[in-house]
């Protein structure tokens, strides 16, 4: 039989935040001009919180979870900011984004204790390795966090783990599937299998990164059950990134609205949708369809698109397309601010506070 996964409960208290990125920025400089990616973008994470991230494509949502994890691409890198994470087994938080990518400790945290699904598992897995085979070199890898009293895990033992692994994520004949290869497997299947694979070290942070993308809307529903499931139970901090404010609402407790690589707005998941502040949460939501809406009329857009990379308004971002545009929009940048009980906002309509230049 396989171990049974336990919770191992943290040495920091729960009011701590288990993460804590504050102004990162990340930039990529290639041949055309730099390309600042995420621009100062601060926010916590609490143990067992889930943590929406929501925004138009290219806003720099994944950027910023792929900084948290150094995976960022060349030549991309982080150039300035900090990310504290609380590890497992001890009280002090360590800064990632000092760590050297490829060394030994950044290594030991990424899988083990921050684990990625990414939004496609087809190119996340190999296809030439078997599932179960990749999620047991995972385990080994990390197979401290199984096993009890120093011994090391046999390879069988790490695939009854796997097995168990996926019985537990509601893969049908785990015994036949962990032998599977990923092109074997239908887009549910495969997305059930990659978190597996992003549990299998007992996780204390995991980012899903538009988890259900690129699935139907059946499997959708059941992968997000599925997460709400497993994060009770293993009490994992999740979070969530996504374009797709209805995922939002079934999942998070707390969002955040991200803009050309800016915090826009940040609060609980009801006071963002019953009461938002900023124009562009406002507008995100009205561009949703309402199942109440008049019938043969236009959806609500958002006017205009996201600025070139490389032609960055000066000024709050979201200026160009905000309907409640003032002249001082285009001429200072607003600071994030408390503009409620427990919201922050990043606009001139509810302080008068500025960001250095």
């Amino acid at each position: 039989m396989p171990p049974t996964p336990t919770v191992i409960e943290s040495a920091v208290s729960s009011n701590e935040p288990l993460l804590s990125v504050r102004d990162l920025r990340v930039s990529f400089a290639l041949d055309e001009g730099l390309v600042r990616a995420v621009d100062g973008t601060s926010f916590d994470v609490m143990p067992g919180q889930v943590l929406g991230v929501v925004g138009e494509s290219g806003c720099g949502k994944s950027v910023t979870m792929r900084a948290i994890l150094q995976l960022v691409e060349k030549p991309g890198r982080i150039t300035s900011g900090t990310i504290r994470f609380r590890r497992r087994d001890s009280n002090e938080a360590v800064d990632l984004a000092q760590l050297p990518p490829r060394g030994a400790a950044m290594r030991d945290i990424r899988g083990a204790e921050i684990a990625l699904i990414p939004q496609e598992p087809m190119a996340a897995f190999s296809p030439v390795h078997t599932v179960g085979d990749q999620i047991i070199e995972a385990i080994l890898l990390h197979g401290h966090r199984w096993q009890a009293g120093g011994r090391k895990l046999s390879r069988g033992e790490a695939r009854d783990i796997t097995v168990g692994l996926f019985r537990d994520v509601g893969i049908s004949m785990p015994e036949q599937r962990v032998d599977a290869y990923s092109w074997q497997l239908s887009g549910g299947l495969r997305q059930r299998a990659m978190i597996a694979m992003a549990l299998s070290c007992k996780p204390r942070l995991l980012i899903a990164d538009e988890p259900t993308t690129a699935i139907d809307v059946t499997t959708q529903a059941q992968v997000l059950a599925l997460l709400r499931d497993l994060q009770a139970k293993y009490n994992t901090a999740i979070i969530f990134i996504t374009h797709d404010l209805g995922v939002i609402a079934q999942m998070a407790s707390y969002v955040v609205v991200m803009y050309l690589g800016r915090i826009m707005e940040e609060g609980p998941v009801d006071e963002i949708f019953h009461a938002p502040k900023h124009p562009y949460t406002r507008a995100l939501l009205q561009s949703i369809p309402s199942l109440y809406g008049q019938t043969r009329v236009a959806l609500p857009v958002i006017s205009g698109a996201l600025p070139h990379p490389f032609n960055r308004p000066p000024g709050c971002p979201f200026h160009p397309r905000c309907p409640d545009v003032m002249e001082r929009c285009s001429a200072a940048v607003p600071k994030l601010e408390p503009v409620a009980a427990n919201q922050l906002a990043s606009c001139f309509l509810h302080h008068d506070k500025a960001e250095a230049e």
